[in-house]
């Protein structure tokens, strides 16, 4: 059943926004990157998404789907985007089956909580390799349709029009804003955002000659979502909702509405940029993360950090 339009996009991007277009998502079946990838399929684009999980990836791709009758959303799973062969493997079979990639969004990520005496080698180098390794892979691997589509649809320089209607060549990175200022317990996250976020500068530098734009965007906490629920226990969520400046979770709804903004025409001149959506929660003090753990007596104490969903506990961790 398809989900209501207000739940993953506003009103304001026009219908047919994406005619003809094609979107191609690391990450597609999260929370967060479904969301983007559902409103640019609403606006006319077709879509293929990319996971870890089989069963999970296809079964999201088919619920997108509904987001408009006749869109085609291919969900391929089993897809390690630290490996590069495999990602190219589904990139081949996404351009094959939908006939080129015009959006790309590299969203696959991992996260946990633990100090740095608690994170392990081998789980410090895991967070380093899905994130940037694997953010690498996919530019890698699209690039060479990405600049296709640009040229299809470079602005010309006198007109300020595309050469051909809408947009493409277009890369997001999602990122995270945790590395601006330091935050215990995610050194891990911090340290990979950050070389996302260098990655994302470098394209744009290198690739805008030939008409490619590449951004970030760093969501903040977002509700519903399998990070908050990992980082912050529903029993305190409550208490750290109070401390946002906005006084809210952000909304899946609003990641989409930035992405379809750095996608269209709004954004023919916007590259090389990090938007954070987050509702300022940045600007306010970084040292408490999760609930029931005080800085710094939580460090002190040298406890580790217990019962973190979607994490082992450290005694049976094989990271």
């Amino acid at each position: 059943m398809p989900l209501p339009k207000s739940d993953y996009v506003s009103d304001v991007w026009k219908d047919g926004l994406f005619k003809n277009k094609v979107v191609f998502c690391t990450g597609g079946a999260g929370t967060i990157c479904s969301a983007q990838v559902r409103a640019m399929v609403h606006l006319g684009a077709d879509a293929c998404i990319i996971g870890r999980n089989v069963e999970k990836t296809e079964k999201m791709a088919k619920d997108i789907a509904t987001a408009r009758p006749g869109a085609k959303v291919i969900g391929i799973g089993a897809v390690d985007v630290r490996s590069f062969d495999s990602l190219k493997r589904a990139v081949d079979r996404c351009v094959e089956e939908l006939g080129g990639i015009d959006f790309v969004i590299a969203g696959a990520a991992g996260n946990f909580l633990a100090s740095i005496n608690q994170l392990s080698v081998n789980a410090f180098k895991s967070v380093i390799d899905i994130d940037i390794l694997g953010s690498y892979n996919t530019l890698k691997a699209t690039m060479p349709h990405l600049l296709k589509s640009a040229a299809k649809h470079k602005v010309d320089p006198e007109t300020l029009k595309p050469a051909s209607g809408g947009t493409g060549g277009r890369i997001i990175f999602i990122s995270a804003a945790i590395h601006y200022t330091g935050i215990p317990f995610q050194t891990h996250v911090s340290v990979a955002k950050a070389g996302v976020d260098a990655l994302s500068n470098n394209v744009a530098i290198e690739f805008g000659p030939l008409g490619v734009t590449s951004n970030i965007i760093a969501p903040g906490p977002i509700a519903n979502t399998e990070g908050v629920e990992r980082i912050f226990p529903a029993s305190g969520r409550q208490t750290v909702t109070k401390l946002q400046p906005l006084g809210r979770f952000g909304s899946v709804r609003d990641i989409a509405d930035a992405t379809v903004y750095l996608f269209s025409d709004t954004g023919s001149y916007v590259s090389g940029q990090i938007l954070v959506v987050d509702g300022a929660s940045w600007r306010t003090s970084n040292t408490a993360v999760g609930v029931g753990l005080s800085y710094p007596d939580c460090l002190l104490s040298e406890e580790a950090v217990e019962d973190v969903k979607g994490k082992k506990r450290k005694s049976e961790s094989k990271l």
